[in-house]
């Protein structure tokens, strides 16, 4: 009959087991507390996402030379703005980006020369590159009168390519309500070379 003889395990395995067990622990705790942080981002950056901030893909050149096609903005959701800064609203199931000219009850008027004034005075557009009275592509029926008031809750927005842009000086565009808006824009984020906050 043969005996089976049990050795104890020496001090040193002892040891080395409770390592290894101490180890397994502190993986699983760090493992579980990862997916917890990155959840707690995920949800946060949700939030953030639909409340606060909208990434958005520039595509078309009304915007140029200020924005250019695959660069990629972030715009604070907001419904205040003051002249000059550029806003994202939706029209038609897209989402349009111009510059915001005038305010509610403010007069537009643009001449000939394509120069634009609000409440009589001129205004600075140090980034334009062409001035135009109205698109090339707008019809003489779709283009809005000069002077012009700006309705009640609506903002009157123009692209910074004014010959191709189609934007308030449109009847079909027109002004844009406060339904519309989405934000205004604050920062490029892509090109990484071109990171920058916009004005």
């Amino acid at each position: 009959m043969d005996s089976t003889v049990m050795m104890k395990p020496s001090l040193a395995q002892l040891k080395a087991e409770l390592r290894h067990e101490k180890r397994k622990k502190e993986y699983s705790r760090t493992f579980r507390g990862t997916i917890f942080v990155l959840l707690v981002v995920a949800a946060v950056s949700v939030l953030i996402s639909s409340f606060f901030l909208t990434v958005l893909k520039v595509s078309g050149e009304s915007m140029s030379p200020s924005l250019e096609t695959g660069q990629i903005v972030v715009a604070l959701n907001s419904d205040k703005f003051t002249p000059g800064e550029m806003i994202a609203f939706y029209y038609n199931n897209k989402v349009l980006v111009k510059r915001v000219v005038g305010s509610p009850g403010d007069w537009i008027n643009i001449d000939e020369d394509g120069n634009v004034s609000v409440n009589g005075e001129p205004l600075d557009e140090p980034y334009l590159k062409v001035k135009a009275k109205y698109a090339s592509s707008t019809s003489e029926s779709e283009q809005i009168k000069f002077p012009y008031q700006v309705p009640e809750s609506r903002y009157f927005v123009l692209g910074d390519n004014r010959d191709v842009s189609i934007d308030s000086r449109s009847t079909v565009v027109g002004c844009v309500s406060k339904e519309q808006l989405i934000g205004k824009l604050v920062y490029r984020v892509f090109p990484f070379k071109e990171i920058s906050k916009l004005n």
